[in-house]
């Protein structure tokens, strides 16, 4: 809801702008649209035709991003923010009339931890492993009751898979670990 409160504001700033597009190049105006959970930030401008300057500054005010361009009495450029950190970011559009500056709280989509799941079966010291929502590479660690690796492998999942294991000669117990490839660890310890 909120997200639909704030493109709807944008979308009145350009419209109500653009009734103005050949007044003063005072009216201009600059609205950032940052959906929580996606990489794309949106910079929407209106205002004269010219050259403008675009720069973001992080947190700490350091610059990680600088364009110049020309523009006809506006744009909507979308911006991806992927391998920049969480946080607050500062807009700044530099034209004619001065500097506007806008904040935007950028956070990423997180990754989302595979969908895992160990299960005894009838014969004796068999497991199977089964991992859903992977799309990617993942990584198997089996622990013993002491914390040692007692095995590891790397799959290619193109979605889900399930492999099933001997775990006879493991006494104790074992520890299954599953890591995607954002990183993310699900343990079942059996």
């Amino acid at each position: 809801m909120k997200t639909r409160s704030i493109v709807l504001a944008a979308l009145l700033l350009v419209s109500a702008s653009g009734a103005f597009a050949n007044a003063d190049p005072s009216n201009a105006a600059l609205a950032v649209i940052a959906p929580k959970g996606s990489e794309v930030v949106k910079v929407i401008y209106k205002g004269a035709t010219g050259k403008i300057k675009l720069n973001i500054y992080d947190a700490s005010s350091t610059l990680v991003f600088s364009e110049s361009r020309n523009v006809q009495q506006g744009f909507i450029l979308p911006l991806n923010f992927a391998g920049l950190s969480a946080g607050t970011y500062t807009v700044e559009l530099v034209d004619a009339s001065g500097v506007k500056t806008e904040k935007v709280n950028y956070q990423p989509a997180k990754a989302t931890p595979a969908n895992v799941h160990v299960a005894k079966l009838a014969q004796e010291g068999k497991y199977l492993l089964s991992v859903g929502n992977a799309n990617d590479l993942v990584t198997i660690h089996i622990f013993d009751a002491n914390n040692n690796l007692i095995h590891t492998s790397t799959k290619d999942s193109a979605g889900s898979f399930a492999q099933i294991f001997n775990m006879q000669s493991v006494e104790g117990g074992a520890t299954f670990e599953v890591i995607n490839a954002a990183g993310i660890s699900t343990i079942v310890r059996i």
